[in-house]
């Protein structure tokens, strides 16, 4: 069960929220772009919807999935149906009010009062033959691993059609304050145990052993392992991205993405490369808040430039390609080996890069491939050949 969310959560947007939320606004539409051409219909789940909206007006992560149906609707005929979980009464009530004006606009918006676990079953019987995605964001522990699996890995959704995706909120502070508590003499085994069943068993104690400080960087690892153990128990290509408050400060929690197709996996990176830009951004507005008179931000001053990088990253782009193309000797589409043609860069960089780096490849005469798109061909589709 998760913790609720004071009244002054609801306030505005934090930080990790603006990353969180663009993040979510820019791949959900992909999703239901690439998933439900086929039979025009697309479930989704958020499964702690909180009151889908704050109070100064900005969506919160249940009205950015609203607006998307809405306009998946009208513009493409595509139907989405979307459920929407909250434990707390108030915010349910809340959530009720703008579920209703986009019901007012054709969206199937189904509200229920409770916890994630109790309509999951309805959702993935909803979701039969049809794409699913699932937005798990809970303010403290979600959902056990050993339901969590069961979902992703059940016979009907472990093939490449019906499309299943989630996008999960694992808490870095609760990976901290329980390690704490497994070390500790006067720690509560309840509180461990109730982790160990978020976790899939006890196997992430052995980082914070009883007695003695943990090693540096224990809670990265804890996070690292168990989106390993999420990848091996579900079949699925998953990733993990850490979310600060601000930069040099640790992780508030990792979102974990998982997916069973390439073009997720390739869409994904490029959509946390632009709401990183982003979360710079707002970073950026909310120094100048604090501090107007001052000629620069410190955010400014730290700010990695998107240019210089994206410089860095082209010709160690097309090393990787360039590397591909010896391996494979023969052409290949490029969203066939996401991981491999983006390398460090993945999450870091957005796809025109790539784009960059097969014409850059083009001009050294190693691939006869030019990097133009023909037919509005998109860039992961683009076929790269080995020199003749």
């Amino acid at each position: 069960m998760s913790t609720g969310t004071s009244g002054s959560y609801w306030a505005a947007q934090a930080l990790p929220s603006v990353f969180k939320h663009n993040l979510l606004g820019r791949y959900i539409p992909q999703f239901g772009g690439m998933t439900g051409s086929r039979d025009k219909r697309v479930v989704y789940l958020d499964g702690y919807a909180g009151e889908g909206r704050y109070e100064n007006g900005d969506p919160g992560s249940a009205e950015i999935a609203m607006r998307v149906a809405s306009k998946h609707r009208s513009q493409h005929r595509l139907h989405w149906t979307c459920f929407f979980t909250e434990a707390d009464a108030k915010s349910v009530a809340r959530l009720e009010t703008v579920a209703g004006i986009y019901r007012g606009q054709g969206v199937d918006a189904r509200v229920h009062h409770g916890e994630v676990d109790g309509v999951l079953d309805q959702v993935v019987c909803a979701a039969t033959g049809q794409p699913l995605f699932l937005f798990l964001d809970p303010c403290g522990l979600g959902l056990p691993y050993g339901r969590l699996v069961g979902t992703m890995a059940a016979r009907r959704r472990t093939g490449t059609w019906p499309p299943t995706e989630f996008l999960m909120n694992f808490s870095m502070d609760a990976v901290r304050r329980l390690g704490g508590n497994a070390r500790s003499a006067k720690g509560v085994e309840r509180s461990s145990q109730r982790f160990d069943e978020v976790m899939g068993g006890p196997w992430w104690r052995k980082y914070f052993p009883a007695g003695r400080e943990p090693d540096p960087g224990a809670d990265e690892a804890v996070a690292a392992e168990y989106a390993r153990r999420l990848a091996a128990a579900t079949g699925m290509l998953v990733r993990s991205v850490p979310v600060a408050r601000a930069p040099h400060h640790k992780p508030v929690y990792h979102l974990v993405f998982g997916t069973r197709r390439q073009h997720g996996l390739w869409v994904f990176g490029d959509t946390v490369a632009r709401a990183r830009d982003t979360w710079w951004e707002k970073l950026e507005v909310a120094d100048e808040t604090k501090d107007p008179d001052s000629l620069f931000t410190v955010a400014s001053l730290i700010r990695p430039d998107p240019k210089k990088v994206t410089e860095a990253a082209v010709p160690e782009i097309a090393k990787n390609l360039e590397r591909l193309l010896a391996e494979q000797r023969r052409p290949f589409r490029l969203v066939d080996h996401t991981l491999e043609v983006f390398g460090d860069y993945y999450g870091q960089v957005t796809e025109p890069a790539v784009r960059a780096a097969v014409k850059q490849l083009h001009a050294d005469g190693k691939t006869p491939s030019t990097g133009v798109s023909r037919n509005k061909e998109k860039i992961r589709d683009l076929v790269v050949a080995p020199a003749q």
